[in-house]
């Protein structure tokens, strides 16, 4: 992976970054200073927003590398041959290639997102904390989140996305604890919220047909004082996902969308982590990079699903101050 175009252009942006850090005077002596090293995170920050789709399109562009027969799946041989012949088409149509479950490639991706979710959390909350005030938060924290608010603002990104593609989009009901609010980060909040509701809202309107009468989606807010998380669910009736495929939802590499868009994600210029003008489903790294978002704080993410009528999917969030950062090894 690592000799993919867009992973070379990854590497390259992180040793300029590595090199201007290095260029900074590890003792800051007064204010002037401190501003210059400012603009210089803030200009890092900015170079990298676009990282997690350039990561995305070297996956695509290893799984179009493999099957073409330009590189072969790590480990050679025999196991080689067989991903490369599960790769290619037959009667006009292809299949998964195995890569998608290679543990090394997952074990580095791991590591490389959670890096790079404490990274832009550390350079978030400093450029934050230099701003002026806004009430009830200190940095990019909000001591008084709303998941009924941010879960809302989810629906209606994802309804939007749902409509531009389909022309109509299913209804999303919320229920359980609306009132409450915890101290957590907003922003990881929505991109967990909303890539479960685009996956949800997808299946349910590919599953039972577009001028359907959908059956709603239902997001499930728990929380009480004994509860050790915050826990959100979200159960669709969209069909649910073969058991074949449920260790491979939270491949990097792996991804249900069709050919034609994943391609049409390669020239898509994102200078955001996430954003309501991709397509509602590209290059297959939404699930592992909710989870990891979730876990970055001491929570999770799980699914379940029961194939032939819908899935659950449940975001455990652990309220902050009580939890280390999970630094990868």
């Amino acid at each position: 992976m690592r000799d993919m175009p867009s992973v070379r252009t990854v590497r390259d942006l992180y040793v300029t970054s590595f090199l201007d850090l290095l260029s900074v005077d590890n003792r800051i002596q007064n204010a002037g200073e401190e501003e210059k090293f400012a603009v210089l995170l803030e200009g890092i920050y900015e170079r990298h927003a676009g990282v997690l789709v350039q990561m995305a399109r070297g996956a695509f562009e290893l799984r179009a590398a493999i099957r073409s027969g330009a590189v072969s799946p790590p480990g050679g041989g025999a196991a080689a041959e067989a991903a490369k012949a599960e790769a290619a088409p037959e009667g006009g149509g292809t299949t998964a290639v195995e890569f998608d479950q290679l543990e090394s490639t997952h074990a580095f991706l791991d590591r490389f997102y959670i890096s790079r979710i404490g990274i832009r959390v550390l350079i978030g909350q400093y450029l934050a904390l230099r701003q002026p005030p806004v009430e009830n938060y200190v940095g990019i924290i909000c001591s008084r989140t709303s998941p009924y608010e941010i879960v809302k603002r989810a629906v209606d990104d994802a309804s939007f996305m749902c409509t531009r593609k389909y022309g109509d989009a299913p209804e999303v009901i919320i229920t359980g604890r609306l009132d409450m609010t915890f101290p957590y980060v907003p922003t990881h909040l929505h991109y967990i919220m909303l890539e479960l509701l685009k996956n949800s809202m997808r299946a349910t309107v590919d599953w039972h047909g577009v001028d359907a009468d959908y059956p709603p989606i239902k997001v499930v807010i728990a929380d009480g004082k004994e509860n050790e998380d915050v826990v959100i669910k979200v159960s669709d009736e969209g069909g649910g996902i073969p058991r074949s495929n449920m260790s491979r939802i939270w491949s990097y590499l792996f991804t249900t969308a069709d050919p034609a868009i994943q391609e049409g994600m390669i020239a898509f210029n994102e200078n955001v982590d996430h954003s309501i003008d991709s397509p509602l489903a590209g290059l297959g790294y939404g699930l592992p990079i909710s989870r990891s978002y979730a876990r970055y704080f001491g929570g999770d993410l799980s699914i379940m699903s029961m194939e032939g009528y819908g899935t659950d999917a449940f975001v455990y969030l652990t309220r902050l101050g009580n939890s280390r950062e999970p630094l990868p090894i």
